[in-house]
């Protein structure tokens, strides 16, 4: 065998596994929607994901392209128009392209049975033209992916294209969120409003107990604070995308907020892990280490999630930046829980020595309680809401929101609740008549992590 059939060999088993990986990566990723503008330049890649939308029975898809061209990167490539084109491909079609293609490293995706061709550069308007402009009905209701797919190794595609995904309601005005993102809206602007009257609560709390409050209960109310704005700034941006397919510059104020609040969600579970300002005034080298660490972390995270949010999987680097965001998320969420574990065990060496067992078992209590609620809130926010945003049909894709500001409403009124500013708060309860029974408790191994 040649050295040129081996490095063709290699090069279509290379594309064959991208091509693959692709696929299944992407179809994890969550579905987009709004009507996008974009521009790509010299790409050679096999295929381009540029929409996920879930499409009820009067579903639409309109693709414009102008200012195509197609560059040949090796002299002995001949394109053919006809192997360059865009399609939709749904969920329950899906394996049987992937073993089309595993059967058969050469073979091209647009000729499978299995997917909706719309469109090759065949049927572009001749030169110097190159455009081509056309809506699509879906009347299959199902979850879409639009793809363009370039079947001619050796070439690269430059091109401006134009997108709009939809579906008709009953009174035929076009709707631009997905048929499971149409309640998000609402979803959004409901829990805004329990945020705002959960901050007027927590303001009166802080009022009324004016002695007890702490600089870390002030922290606390400015998170409430960010999370309802941001809450009310999701619920507009869904709004105008849904109506008009574009956010009108909601998304600018919601990843704002969104930063603001999730950088004062960690900073006050780092502060309340070590007791800052109730029970000490100042935080110790280890602890300001970690709080060093998760703040430029949950920037890098933000600017990783805008860059998801905003561009898409078009981009080269979209797989990189999710993959950025994940292993940026999960160091964070790993390094909140060590100021907990170590006030836990600094509490318990302490209650060897000062003679006050009643009043370190009540704060060994709460401090072992929050740690297994952050443990909980971490786990369900992670891992419960990705598997339902996986397995939930895409008519149901807004219970995975749900589930997620659900869960997070009752972490913050459990945390809030159990570090309240109160007189006699349970730091400094302190029971003679059941110091005895305290002091048997702490020999326990109960709290040992």
């Amino acid at each position: 065998m040649s050295v040129t059939a081996i490095m063709e060999k290699t090069r279509a088993s290379l594309s064959t596994f991208v091509i693959l990986v692709f696929f299944l990566f992407l179809f994890l990723s969550p579905s987009l929607a709004e009507i996008k503008s974009l521009t790509i330049n010299s790409d050679t890649r096999p295929m381009i994901l540029f929409e996920k939308f879930g499409f009820t029975h009067k579903g639409h898809v309109s693709i414009s392209v102008s200012s195509v061209s197609v560059a040949v990167l090796s002299s002995d490539v001949q394109p053919e128009s006809s192997r360059l084109g865009f399609f939709l491909l749904n969920e329950e079609t899906l394996l049987q392209v992937l073993m089309e293609i595993q059967q058969n490293p050469s073979f091209c995706v647009l000729d499978s049975h299995y997917i909706f061709r719309l469109f090759t550069f065949r049927d572009l308007s001749p030169p110097p033209l190159t455009s081509f402009n056309r809506s699509y009905p879906v009347t299959s209701p199902n979850e879409y992916s639009l793809f363009f797919a370039n079947c001619a190794p050796g070439t690269s595609v430059s091109m401006v294209v134009r997108t709009e995904v939809y579906n008709l309601d009953s009174e035929g005005s076009k709707e631009f969120l997905s048929a499971g993102q149409t309640h998000l809206p609402s979803l959004f602007t409901i829990f805004s409003i329990i945020y705002l009257a959960f901050f007027a609560f927590w303001l009166s709390i802080c009022h009324t107990n004016k002695l007890s409050v702490h600089r870390i209960h002030l922290l606390m109310a400015l998170l409430l604070l960010m999370k309802a704005l941001n809450l009310i700034c999701a619920a507009e941006d869904k709004h105008y995308v849904k109506v008009t397919g574009l956010p009108h510059g909601w998304d600018v104020l919601f990843y704002i907020f969104q930063f603001i609040r999730v950088v004062l969600l960690f900073t006050v579970i780092v502060l309340i892990g070590t007791g800052w300002s109730f029970l000490k005034p100042f935080l110790q080298d280890r602890e300001k280490k970690v709080l060093m660490i998760v703040i430029p972390l949950q920037v890098l995270a933000n600017l990783a999630s805008v860059v998801i949010g905003e561009t898409g999987p078009f981009i080269k680097d979209w797989v990189t930046w999710n993959q950025v965001f994940l292993l940026v998320d999960i160091i964070c969420c790993c390094a909140i829980i060590f100021p907990i574990v170590w006030s836990i065990r600094s509490l318990r060496e302490t209650s060897k020595t000062d003679g006050k067992a009643s009043r370190n078992l009540a704060k060994l209590t709460l401090f072992r309680q929050f740690y297994i609620v952050v443990i909980g809130y971490l786990y369900f926010t992670r891992i419960v809401v990705f598997a339902l945003r996986t397995i939930a049909a895409y008519k149901y894709q807004w219970v995975s929101n749900a589930a997620e500001e659900t869960a997070s409403l009752a972490f913050y009124v459990v945390m809030f609740y159990m570090f309240r500013p109160v007189e006699k708060n349970e730091y400094f309860v302190l029971d003679e008549e059941e110091e005895e029974a305290a002091e048997i408790a702490l020999k326990d191994e109960e709290f040992e992590l």
